[in-house]
Order: C-alpha cells, then sequence, then structure tokens
C-alpha cells in the first residue's frame, strides 16, 4: 500500500487506530467529513477515532486550507460567449464520472457552484446529445414512505445478493443504511454471511458511529426470524446485551425495508453493473469511495436532493469498551443455560430455550397468566413454563 502521510500523528497514535481494513488516508477522510457535520462532538469523535484532539483539529484545519482531501469537481471555466459549450462540458463531465445520475441529480450537483441553471429538461437534452441517454418518458411519482424522525432510531441491514469476483471467490456485500437519513453506515465486503463475519463488521461501524436503537432486518440467517421457533440466534443475543432492538420484515414482503432495498439497487447500478473487481480487496476499496460519493456528493430525490450526510450525525449512545453482562435482582430466579443443551431445570422438569442462549443466564417470572411463568434474557421473554403440564 502507498504510505500516507498521517498529518502529525504520533507512532502510538497511528498504531492505536482500528483501521486495519481500510487505508489510513479513506479513514483520515471519513474523520473529516463526519467531524464537520453540525454539532457534532468533536472531541468525542477523536476518541473514538484513536486519535487526540491535537491531531483531528489538525486534519480538519488541513482540509479547510484544501490540502490532499479536496476533490470535488473543479467550477467549469465559462464565457459570456461561451455559456452553452461550458454547460455541456460541465453535465457531461459529470455524467461521466456518475454514469448511473439522471438529469435532476445532475442538476442538483451543478446548483452547488453555479447560481443559475438550465432546465432540468434542457440538462436531460444535453444528455442525450451526448448519447448517454434516450429519449425522456414520463414517471409515475414516487411513493410516500415511512421514516423516522431522526437519526440512529432505526437502520435498515442486509445483504446484498451474491457477487462473483475475478478470482471466483464469493462475496456477499453487507449494507446498512439509516432510516432517517438515508446515510450508509456501513457497506463492507463480506467473503460469508455469517455470524462472526457481520459481527465485525458491527463492531467497526459502532465504533465510529456510535449505537442505533434498533434494526431491521429480514428473515433468515444470520439474523433471526419472526417465527418464535428461531427468533433467538447468536447475533442477535450479542445486540440485546448492546441494548440494540432486531425488527424483522414481513416475511415476502422486501418493501418494508424499502431504503435499504433502494440503496441496494443503487449500489448494483453505479458500482456493480459498470465493471468487475478481481477480488474482495479491489472491491472493497471501490465500496469505499463510492461511500463517500453517495453520502456526501450524490443527491437523493427522496431528500429534496439533499445528501444523507446533511440529515446524519454519530449516535450519542457509545460503542461500550466491554459488553455488558445481563444482571438480575438478588432475589430473582435464575439458571444457567448449559453449554451442551438449550434447556433448564425447573421443579424437576427440563425446559427447552433458544440454542442461542447456551452458556447465558436466564430469569424465571411470573406471568398474567397464572399456568405460565416466562423465561426472560433481561427485558426480553424467550420461552415459557407451562406449570399446567406439572
Amino acid at each position: 500500500m502507498e504510505m500516507v502521510d498521517t498529518f502529525g500523528m504520533s507512532p502510538v497514535e497511528e498504531a492505536a487506530m482500528p483501521w486495519s481494513q481500510v487505508s489510513i488516508m479513506e479513514q483520515r477522510e471519513e474523520f473529516v467529513r463526519l467531524a464537520r457535520l453540525e454539532g457534532v462532538n468533536r472531541r468525542e469523535l477523536c476518541r473514538r477515532f484513536g486519535i487526540s484532539a491535537q491531531t483531528g483539529y489538525n486534519w480538519l484545519r488541513r482540509f479547510a486550507a484544501g490540502e490532499r482531501l479536496d476533490d470535488r469537481s473543479r467550477r467549469p471555466k465559462s464565457s459570456p460567449q461561451r455559456v452553452s459549450a461550458a454547460w455541456e462540458e460541465a453535465v457531461v463531465r459529470v455524467r461521466e464520472e456518475h454514469p448511473a445520475w439522471g438529469a435532476r441529480k445532475i442538476a442538483a450537483v451543478l446548483a452547488r457552484s453555479q447560481s443559475e441553471l438550465p432546465a432540468v429538461s434542457t440538462i436531460h437534452a444535453i444528455l442525450r446529445r451526448h448519447g448517454h441517454v434516450g429519449p425522456r418518458t414520463a414517471a409515475g411519482q414516487a411513493p410516500l414512505r415511512f421514516e423516522h424522525e431522526a437519526a440512529n432510531r432505526l437502520w435498515q441491514m442486509d445483504f446484498k445478493g451474491r457477487v462473483r469476483l475475478g478470482t471466483e471467490q464469493p462475496c456477499h456485500p453487507l449494507t446498512i443504511v439509516d432510516d432517517h437519513s438515508r446515510f450508509c453506515v456501513c457497506l463492507a465486503a463480506c467473503p460469508d454471511q455469517q455470524t462472526r463475519t457481520v459481527q465485525e463488521q458491527l463492531e467497526r461501524c459502532f465504533a465510529r458511529h456510535g449505537l442505533p436503537e434498533a434494526f431491521l432486518v429480514d428473515n433468515g440467517s444470520p439474523w433471526g426470524s419472526s417465527h418464535k421457533e428461531s427468533r433467538w440466534t447468536p447475533l442477535r443475543v450479542w445486540l440485546a446485551h448492546l441494548g440494540v432492538e432486531v425488527i424483522y420484515a414481513r416475511p415476502f414482503h422486501p418493501q418494508t425495508k424499502g431504503k435499504n432495498e433502494r440503496f441496494n439497487r443503487t449500489l448494483g447500478e453505479e458500482v456493480l453493473a459498470l465493471r468487475s473487481y478481481r477480488d474482495i480487496s479491489a472491491l472493497q476499496q471501490a465500496f469505499d469511495r463510492w461511500r463517500t460519493v453517495y453520502n456526501h456528493h450524490r443527491p437523493h430525490e427522496a431528500l429534496g436532493q439533499a445528501i444523507p450526510a446533511s440529515r446524519y450525525r454519530p449516535s450519542q449512545r457509545r460503542w461500550p469498551e466491554t459488553i455488558p453482562a445481563v444482571s438480575y435482582a438478588p432475589d430473582a430466579i435464575t439458571r444457567l443455560v448449559p453449554r451442551t443443551k438449550a434447556q433448564i431445570s425447573y421443579r424437576g422438569k427440563l425446559w427447552s430455550v433458544p440454542k442461542a442462549f447456551k452458556g447465558h443466564r436466564l430469569a424465571i417470572r411470573p406471568t398474567s397468566n397464572h399456568d405460565i411463568l416466562g423465561i426472560y434474557f433481561g427485558a426480553n421473554r424467550v420461552a415459557n413454563i407451562d406449570l399446567s403440564a406439572l
């Protein structure tokens, strides 16, 4: 990997940074983008990135001075005699940089540096003249969708379909999108869909962005299922330790996770459909570049052509240094589930619990039904004891 300037970090700081999966330059750019969001606690963000406040403010000063990090498109040169040609050049350049973007998105991008713009229909005509689009067709109005009122209330998480790489190595892109802002908090090229792989990606994501209140996921491995018999998985138990709820989409209703589904479609159109990738490392580099574009540059129609970063703030719920243990009242009736079988003993009889709770301590509590005792993991009821069967 090409060596990059660490902007004055000490060797201790550089070694302490949890940045093994992505280049230092990409992580530095991610810090600057988050630190420039309105209302962000910059010292807390420095702590999450494992750097000193002095280093963080040094990066911000250098960014403000345009050193190294400025990769924004240059404003097109123009003159009174060359307005039309300059506009055509600007429109075509944005389109060539982002082949999947239409006239509305291009207009929104150009509006950031120009006070007067041609009509969207004119931009579409420019694209058509240069062979970038076919004849314009009328499109139906996008349906109104529910969204949470603040960032980090709900994150939508999914695996996009398997991607085949040049080495024939399987790859499963993991995508996580904030429901309120459409901000992509995670875009990872994963070798599999196993629990440990997802957990490792979530640990990195939580360290950077904090904890959400809940996840919305599909039914099935490794998330779990809305069906009672397979509701709890090791991943869901781990999230429960962190106080993060898991909500399941309706089976066979992908529109329940519409924002994540739309993100995955855009990812396919703007990254995966345009070229092939040699291996997971090459694909991850492409993901990192595009995630920056998606969050900080690409206008989003559902946000009134604003960018997702304009509505996102890191969560105030910190990623804990140690996973908190579940505690019960001193007088609570508890049972430790053995690691060899998913059962607990009560009144001389064995009662089944979900397999994910092997090695965990559960509590037995009364319910509103006098014939039923609930088996609880913290505040979560995970199984029952039917006293009428004794």
